[in-house]
């Protein structure tokens, strides 16, 4: 006779290893909006940096080259400030680290440093009340 029942430790729906029991909560949209705008902040000022280097390096100045990319960035700037704090009350940081998450926007590339950071300490994770204050461990 055949045992159709999941070997030990694995879902009996998906067949993949269990995680023992302890259910980890799914992640908030706005967490997903986070990294999005986080990568989208990096993109735009990249263009910015490329387009002044177009309007100043070569002889002839070529204002347009700054002002498309300038205001794309300005917009997702904004919409990172506003989606970072949503995303600090969402997650319950502490007022120091959604400074840092804030801050992490005026140098280029700051944004997906820190957004790469806050994942792997946890800070991205849903916590309740009681364990705000302390990452979650990764495993």
């Amino acid at each position: 006779m055949s045992d159709s029942r999941p070997a030990a430790g694995t879902s009996v729906t998906t067949g993949e290893p269990s995680t023992g029991g302890a259910v980890t909560p799914p992640r908030p949209a706005i967490v997903r909006w986070f990294r999005i705008v986080a990568v989208a902040e990096a993109l735009t000022w990249l263009a910015l940096l490329i387009g002044m280097a177009i309007k100043y390096i070569p002889e002839p100045n070529v204002d347009s080259a700054v002002r498309y990319p300038g205001a794309a960035h300005g917009a997702v700037f904004v919409l990172y400030l506003l989606v970072t704090v949503a995303t600090a009350v969402a997650l319950r940081w502490s007022k120091g680290l959604t400074v840092v998450a804030l801050l992490a926007s005026i140098p280029p590339f700051g944004t997906v440093i820190f957004e790469i950071w806050a994942n792997r300490t946890g800070r991205l994770d849903v916590r309740d009340a009681r364990t705000a204050s302390t990452p979650t461990p990764r495993k």
